[in-house]
């Protein structure tokens, strides 16, 4: 591989079935401590509401909690949903945090509700968003970006804490639309492979094409977020993702709990039509041995030309989740710290 990337890990902060979302606040700082050892860049949490699965919907509380635990691994937001949130708000609390925590915080955007799916307009009434939220997306943006520049004369607030205080911005995405408003605001691109696989290779030529400099960025900088579980051995990783799997079953009968043990066979809880219908959802995964993942990771990059990679291991069992990372950690095209 001609050069090294940095690799950092988003989390959503499961809530594992028979236990409360106190013991994934516990499991997710030690987590984040753990990956500080080894070496990764970043680790994000995301913004996600009325799911019993995450337990992440405050999210700069969760970022603070992290922060306090760690010293050196950068830590942030994957993303806070912008049309949830005043743009003063959302300066406050990051330049809050940026000031407890110098150098350290990243704060990703993006402009969905973070609900699951099916369920977005009965979110969106919950946090009594207006019709318009969505579609101010830009210009809330730059009000956001506004705040941390400074006061102005056409300001009629100032974000304190915020004001002045350097929080890098990143734009989060799974389509050419959002790729483009990231390229044109001069930000940097997260892409959520998770979410949208087949949408890669559009958003991101979309993405570098429409990219123009900025005080931020002078040149288009790419992140590709990826499910990824690496073992020691591929039937471990198949087994892992079972998980994953079952999230997902739930999800298509309406009714998503805490993320499930993993099962031998998928086979004895589900209907083939079901089964059809989870090869459709479940994510590009990147799942397997060590030799396996490596290979992947390889084409992933040099598919996407990314600059630096995020991974989402969203699995049951905490010990196998961190022997992941650890694997990870070894990869010859990973720059750790």
């Amino acid at each position: 591989m001609a050069s090294r990337i940095p690799v950092s890990i988003l989390d959503f902060c499961p809530v594992l079935e028979g236990e409360s979302p106190r013991e994934s606040f516990e499991q997710l700082a030690h987590l984040a401590t753990r990956a500080e050892e080894l070496g990764y860049k970043r680790f994000w949490v995301a913004e996600h509401h009325g799911a019993q699965t995450v337990a992440s919907a405050a999210t700069s509380v969760i970022i603070s909690h992290i922060a306090s635990k760690t010293k050196t691994i950068r830590v942030g937001a994957g993303g806070i949903m912008l049309p949830n949130h005043a743009p003063l708000v959302v300066a406050e609390q990051f330049g809050t945090l940026a000031s407890l925590h110098p150098d350290r915080i990243d704060l990703g955007l993006g402009r969905a509700v973070g609900a699951s799916p099916g369920r977005e307009e009965l979110m969106a009434r919950a946090l009594r968003l207006e019709p318009d939220a969505r579609e101010r997306y830009v210009s809330d943006i730059r009000e956001l970006q506004s705040y941390f520049r400074g006061p102005d004369a056409e300001q009629s607030f100032v974000a304190v804490p915020g004001s002045g205080i350097d929080v890098p911005l990143w734009l989060l995405g799974s389509s050419t639309f959002s790729a483009a408003e990231a390229g044109a605001l001069g930000l940097p691109f997260v892409f959520a492979t998770q979410i949208a696989p087949n949408a890669v290779a559009a958003a991101l030529e979309k993405y570098r094409s429409s990219f123009r400099p900025s005080e931020a960025l002078s040149r288009p900088h790419v992140m590709v977020c990826v499910f990824v579980i690496a073992a020691d051995a591929e039937e471990t990783g198949q087994y892992l993702l079972t998980s994953l799997q079952l999230a997902m079953l739930g999800r298509l009968r309406g009714h998503m709990g805490p993320l499930q043990r993993p099962v031998q066979s998928l086979e004895a809880v589900s209907t083939e039509e079901e089964r059809t219908a989870l090869a459709r959802l479940v994510p590009l995964a990147v799942v397997g041995s060590r030799k396996k993942v490596f290979e992947e990771l390889d084409r992933l990059i040099a598919h996407t030309a990314a600059d630096e990679l995020m991974v989402l291991t969203l699995v049951y069992d905490q010990a196998a989740r961190y022997r992941s990372f650890q694997i990870l950690a070894e990869y010859d095209g990973f720059a750790l710290r």
